[in-house]
């Protein structure tokens, strides 16, 4: 799996496809698309899954609750890293529902406190994004805090948990970023193109059977 090159053009929300809306959700698209990725100290590979991973998450979330105080989160391990089996880039992804999103506005100095970068809407609207990086500056987490009536909220639980309940579909997703990443030039377009047809037919699949399994 080679490492991945600069994209071509700018990232924008409006009118993207689902898996490019997916990064921007998941805060894997850069920002400015002109600078490599290198720089940016993107995580450039797709890893098979580390068991290390839950326990990285669940001491994460234990200092992000503490972090909050008396403000209630939920904190969810979301993401391919959360899903056993598959390749994934080694980057925490993290889900903090909250009854308001100024309650975590009020907490943004503690989470700078944790190491993490403020980052705001970061292109979703209802979202506040903040992303943490090591002493060698590599991504390690992300963090995507929601209101509990969040449509994104239920977007980032069905589409984890119906993968892990369908290990088929799975491999199907990991054997799609292995071929996407294979070779000496692959690119963020194409990883995130390659990646569209996959999320864009199981993602409605998946809030189907989500929502089937609450009634």
């Amino acid at each position: 799996m080679g490492v991945l090159q600069k994209p071509k053009h700018p990232d924008q929300t409006g009118g993207q496809s689902l898996a490019r809306l997916s990064a921007v959700r998941d805060g894997t698209a850069v920002a400015n698309r002109e600078q490599p990725i290198q720089s940016l100290s993107m995580v450039a590979f797709v890893l098979p899954h580390d068991p290390r991973w839950k326990m990285a998450f669940e001491d994460e979330a234990k200092a992000i609750r503490h972090a909050f105080g008396n403000t209630t989160a939920q904190v969810h391990h979301i993401g391919s890293t959360a899903i056993p089996g598959i390749l994934a880039k080694p980057i925490i992804d993290l889900l903090g529902v909250v009854s308001s999103l100024e309650d975590v506005d009020a907490k943004a100095r503690v989470l700078e406190g944790l190491g993490y970068e403020v980052m705001g809407a970061y292109g979703i609207e209802g979202r506040r994004y903040f992303r943490k990086f090591d002493s060698n500056g590599i991504r390690t987490h992300h963090l995507h805090v929601f209101e509990k009536d969040s449509p994104h909220v239920e977007r980032h639980l069905a589409f984890r948990d119906y993968l892990m309940a369908h290990p088929k579909l799975a491999k199907e997703y990991s054997s799609l970023k292995e071929r996407l990443t294979r070779g000496d030039t692959p690119t963020w377009d194409a990883y995130l193109d390659g990646k569209d047809p996959f999320v864009s037919r199981v993602e409605p699949q998946a809030l189907d059977w989500f929502r089937e399994l609450k009634r």
